[in-house]
């Protein structure tokens, strides 16, 4: 939890902090809970995660701010990606590192949309392992 609330704040200073601390009750007792979580661990210490919901959502992905670029999240994503064919996520327009990451790893845009609670815009973004050249 402590992963996800400094990482949902600093990777969103668009939307309020105090948003994400009245968030963090319901990430903790039913997301999470109810999501598949596989962790990226460095000295024995969580430094990632990822999240998945219905076996075909990813609620969250996320790497502690200091090992940003070192292949963490690809590596999450990678083990994500060979253990379905097909899944989606919603990411923040205005985080725009994570939006051209999604990209990078076969994600599509198919909708955007307001989201009423923070004032910001959201993509839903798909990946279909039938998409690939080599599918």
């Amino acid at each position: 939890m402590t992963l996800w609330l400094v990482s949902t704040t600093q990777a969103h200073p668009f939307i309020a902090a105090e948003y994400w601390q009245e968030s963090a009750q319901l990430v903790r007792e039913s997301y999470l809970p109810r999501a598949t979580n596989w962790v990226y661990l460095c000295g024995g210490q969580i430094v990632g995660f990822i999240s998945v919901l219905n076996e075909r959502f990813i609620g969250a992905l996320f790497v502690q701010q200091e090992f940003h670029g070192k292949g963490i999240g690809q590596a999450l994503m990678t083990y994500v990606q060979q253990r379905h064919t097909w899944l989606s996520l919603e990411v923040y327009e205005q985080n725009l590192r994570a939006c051209a990451f999604y990209r990078r790893q076969g994600f599509r845009q198919i909708q955007r949309l307001f989201n009423q609670e923070t004032q910001a815009y959201t993509l839903i973004m798909n990946w279909d392992a039938t998409d690939l050249p080599d599918a």
